[in-house]
């Protein structure tokens, strides 16, 4: 059986002594900020998650959801705790106060969401799609749908999803086949069917609001394919009252199916049939004219998806953590093999170095990784409430440049973590009676989420490098600039900083390249993309190592108590030094070939 453990003082050392959070009490949210407000927080979360989430983990993933007379059935206890969850307020850290939540900053309530999924993924990724979605209408959402449907889902009452992918369309969004027809009140009809809905039906809460894409016809009365005709709505499962927000009964929601899946089977994922289901269509406040716009309301689908991607990236680290955290235990207990001659105590597998590979490498990509996500969240805190506009800008633009990275680079890791769990495991991994397969499996699909990890590459090399003349990538290159000059002036930290410096230059060689040659050439930047994206993730993690060490070395030389807490820091830094950071250079080399070797066969020869 799996064990779970929050990682608390972690969490408390990357935001109290790493990111500083409490020196931003002058920023909207963070006036009250304290390091006892966040233990306090984080403790009462931790104990939740581990004595009423974590125990349900393998029973959602034996018994499933299951579809009974149109409705979706969750596992054993699973809504009892989601009702736990949402009376305690788990839902709701970082929800405006205005609306019932706690109005903390989400780089608070960023902890919490980990938990959650180490814990049980499945389970949480109800209220995480929530979250997603009432923020979402908060954006793009009417008056009336501030006043009686958010506050239902920040309360967790209502829950919601985003229905976006069909049975032959995925990305590529023009090739939709759902349409809206508009009606004379005002409202539209939406027919179609979504297939892969997280959470699309199930028996925690008393409503579900569908957040949908749907094609109008154009000019001419005709759908077609063409992207400038695709809209978004919102379709409850029950209609609403828009007046009283009282519930009046089915709309034209069905549930066609549920997803057999991989993994994450406490989670239902669904075929929904739309037929002729009233919606109303989201729109927005245009920053330029200040009107109600349906493109306003496309630019909130986009902020919905992007606030997506970091939560796969932070949900994917979360089930390595627990994969980790059983690993390191089964292999500091496995016997194997005779200690050195004289000594009292057998070899654990612990002992060896090639599990020693796999377990530092867990540590070193976990915890860095974490440092990045929380930062990413403070810079997100930052882009929304602070009253600087530089400061603004700032963040915005490194949380812009690195969504992609987080989401795939951080689910790449995060896979791969998990699959070395079940190698440290060997053979007892293997079987399903430990528990620990299931963690392969359920961190799977984070490669696959909100656009595959191709998609996401492409994204960063395409889009977000070249934006402004590549200002975003200079920005970030100061980020890591600075963290390299802070470092370098500690003796002990000397070979992280030269690391991390020739990796940077790496970084930026790739750049370079991309801009001769990538920028003339779609396919070859599309070749380099992935290349260049696991070099971006593997400087922005060697960037918060440096970030990390050079704190934890203060720590030590000021007499802290908890020395070999940071040792352990600076330990895991020099391995991320020395044997992540090089490999930079071999991905540089194969980007920079572009396509060459990759398009030399036919289709039909692969």
């Amino acid at each position: 059986m799996v064990a779970y453990k929050a990682p608390v003082d972690e969490y408390m050392f990357v935001l109290h002594e790493v990111l500083r959070i409490q020196d931003f009490t002058h920023v909207a949210g963070f006036e009250n900020v304290s390091e006892e407000l966040t233990r306090q927080i984080l403790e009462e979360a931790a104990t939740f998650c581990e004595e009423v989430l974590q125990p349900l983990n393998q029973v959602g993933d034996e018994q499933g959801c299951i579809l009974e007379n149109g409705v979706v059935r969750t596992p054993d206890g699973f809504a009892a705790a989601y009702q736990q969850y949402c009376h305690a307020g788990w839902n709701k850290l970082a929800a405006p106060e205005e609306h019932g939540g706690a109005g903390l900053p989400g780089v608070i309530a960023l902890p919490v969401s980990e938990f959650s999924v180490s814990a049980n993924a499945g389970l949480a990724l109800y209220s995480g799609l929530t979250n997603a979605a009432h923020a979402t209408l908060a954006r793009s959402g009417a008056a009336w749908m501030q006043e009686h449907v958010r506050p239902q889902m920040i309360d967790g009452k209502w829950t919601g999803t985003m229905c976006l992918t069909e049975p032959h369309c995925g990305t590529d969004l023009r090739l939709m086949k759902t349409k809206a027809y508009e009606q004379p009140d005002g409202t539209y009809r939406v027919t179609g069917t979504k297939i892969f809905i997280s959470g699309g039906d199930h028996d925690l809460s008393e409503n579900i609001i569908h957040l949908v894409l749907a094609k109008l016809p154009d000019a001419e009365g005709k759908f077609v394919d063409d992207l400038s005709t695709v809209n978004f709505f919102m379709i409850p499962k029950l209609s609403i009252d828009p007046a009283t927000g009282k519930m009046l009964g089915r709309n034209g929601v069905s549930v066609g199916g549920v997803e057999k899946k991989m993994g994450i089977k406490g989670n239902a994922t669904c075929v929904l049939n739309f037929e002729g289901a009233v919606a109303y269509r989201l729109a927005g406040n245009d920053q330029k004219s200040g009107a109600r716009s349906s493109a306003a309301g496309m630019a909130g689908m986009f902020a919905m998806m992007n606030g997506a991607r970091l939560a796969t990236g932070i949900s994917a680290l979360a089930v390595a953590e627990t994969a980790s955290q059983n690993g390191a235990t089964y292999a500091r207990e496995r016997v194997a093999g005779k200690g050195a001659q004289g000594a009292s105590t057998p070899h654990t597998i612990a002992d060896y170095p090639d599990v020693r590979r796999l377990l530092m490498r867990q540590r070193a990509f976990i915890e860095g990784a974490r440092a990045l996500g929380a930062w990413i969240s403070l810079l997100i805190d930052l882009e929304r409430h602070s009253a600087d506009p530089q400061q603004r800008q700032r963040a915005a633009d490194l949380a812009q440049l690195l969504t992609p990275v987080i989401k795939a680079y951080f689910s790449d890791q995060a896979s791969a973590a998990a699959n070395a769990t079940v190698q440290i495991y060997g053979g007892h991994g293997y079987i399903r009676d430990n528990g620990v397969e299931q963690f392969v499996r359920d961190a799977r699909i984070y490669q696959i989420y909100e656009g595959a990890n191709g998609v996401q590459a492409l994204d960063l090399v395409a889009r977000k490098m070249p934006i402004s003349s590549g200002s975003l990538f200079a920005t970030f290159l100061e980020e890591i600039e600075s963290a390299i000059e802070q470092c370098k002036v500690v003796p002990r930290l000397g070979g992280l900083a030269k690391g991390l410096r020739e990796s940077t230059m790496d970084l930026k060689q790739a750049a370079a390249w991309l801009q001769r040659r990538g920028a003339g050439d779609l396919i070859d930047a599309a070749a380099a993309s992935y290349d260049i994206m696991d070099i971006f993730g593997l400087v922005a993690i060697g960037m918060m190592w440096a970030r990390i060490a050079v704190r934890a070395n203060e720590k030590i030389a000021q007499g802290d108590a908890r020395s070999s807490f940071y040792e352990r820091k600076l330990a895991l830094a020099q391995f991320w030094a020395k044997r992540e950071l090089p490999m930079t250079r071999a991905l540089l080399q194969r980007a920079s070939l572009g396509a060459e070797g990759l398009m030399d066969l036919a289709a039909a020869d692969l």
